[in-house]
């Protein structure tokens, strides 16, 4: 079985302790640690000594997606505590504005391909600019991003294929129309479904949209039922999912 879990971000918005504390309750075997915003960033930095994280077969960070040019060497020195212990991080092509602050962080550095708001880094083609001034980086591959920039799903067979030997880390989500990170609806579930063959199972999951407790089991099932490569035999069933996405609640 793949290895899943959800962004502290997504469990509990700006509170890792209570998003940890989720992730540990419902048995998630992944977590990413969430700092979108760089006000949230020093005290989790500050707390990571200290944090529990065993149990965890994987745990990654996430970088600030916006910060001023001025501020990122800071930012950087601040994500340093995660790559002494180890642990990735991800970081959106458009936040890096100088590549020397980010080059010692080697293949902890995860680049993450982009919806179609950014400017950069949305296509394989994109984001070739970033690996080459980031060469030891890995990939973080964002589906959702994928299928918002190009529903066809052309352009995340592209990106798979170019980037497989840097993927370590998958984002889950559909992102709507005005870069929302929502759950999966059906389009999406058949979407994800005809590219599943292309992720390779040891790519752990992280999962971005916002969940009440209650829901975290069922997004599960239905996800790693997405992302379920159906054999030859089993494709004709592979178009109907067992499970329904739970109505997305009101903001």
């Amino acid at each position: 079985m793949r290895t899943i879990g959800f962004s502290t971000g997504a469990l509990a918005k700006g509170d890792f302790r209570r998003g940890l504390a989720l992730a540990r309750e419902h048995g998630l075997r992944a977590v990413e640690l969430s700092a979108l915003r760089p006000h949230e960033l020093p005290a989790l930095m500050e707390a990571l000594p200290d944090l529990d994280l065993t149990g965890f077969e994987y745990v990654s960070l996430h970088a600030p997606s916006q910060y001023e040019a001025q501020d990122e060497r800071g930012i950087a020195k601040l994500l340093e505590r995660g790559a002494e212990k180890q642990i990735p991080v991800i970081i959106h092509p458009d936040a890096i504005h100088d590549a020397q602050a980010w080059r010692h962080f080697g293949a902890l550095l995860l680049i993450e391909n982009m919806d179609r708001r950014k400017p950069v880094g949305r296509s394989a083609e994109e984001l070739a600019h970033f690996f080459d001034l980031l060469p030891d980086a890995g990939f973080c591959f964002d589906i959702g991003h994928a299928r918002q920039f190009d529903p066809s799903m052309t352009e995340a067979v592209l990106l798979l294929s170019r980037y497989k030997d840097r993927l370590r880390q998958l984002h889950v989500s559909e992102v709507n129309s005005f870069s929302r990170h929502e759950r999966l609806s059906w389009l999406s579930w058949f979407a994800f479904q005809r590219i599943a063959g292309h992720i390779p199972e040891k790519a752990p999951i992280i999962v971005e949209f916002v969940v009440q407790p209650d829901e975290i089991r069922p997004e599960i099932e239905f996800i790693l039922e997405a992302l379920e490569a159906p054999s030859a035999a089993d494709r004709p069933k592979a178009a109907t999912p067992k499970l329904k996405p739970v109505p997305a609640a009101g903001d």
